[in-house]
């Protein structure tokens, strides 16, 4: 392999402190500029976007491993609840009102915005390459 090629772990730990990195980022900015309860509403909802992606995650490596095709329960379990875990703490902030829904739906956004930063990382490294990097 060479130097320049990456395999897509590398690819997705790196989009995860991505993430990691922009939610912090978010939240003391929401924090700086807003109320505390917006900031925790963003913290709130990244945190959840980021344990749903890592969730997808574990699942897609359980998948798509050669070696093992068996789905624990466990996998099953989270990705059943992945959407349920999102809607009810939505309904729950919506109908308290004890966080801002429009501050933790902004944290939902969390992951997209990592997925667009390494996008954009990855475009500035072919440019600086010249070819495109190839995925191992």
């Amino acid at each position: 392999m060479r130097e320049s090629e990456e395999t897509t772990a590398q690819i997705e730990r790196r989009l995860l402190r991505w993430m990691i990195i922009l939610g912090v980022a978010s939240v003391v900015g929401v924090a700086a500029t807003m109320s505390g309860r917006s900031a925790i509403g963003v913290a709130i909802g990244g945190a959840i976007a980021i344990l749903g992606y890592a969730w997808l995650l574990d699942a897609m490596a359980a998948v798509l491993s050669a070696e093992s095709a068996r789905i624990t329960k466990k996998l099953v379990f989270k990705l059943i609840l992945r959407y349920p875990i999102l809607l009810g703490a939505l309904y729950l902030f919506y109908r308290t009102k004890w966080l801002p829904l429009e501050a933790v739906l902004a944290g939902l956004f969390v992951p997209l915005a990592g997925a667009v930063v390494e996008c954009i990382y990855q475009v500035g490294k072919m440019a600086q390459s010249g070819r495109p990097s190839t995925l191992r």
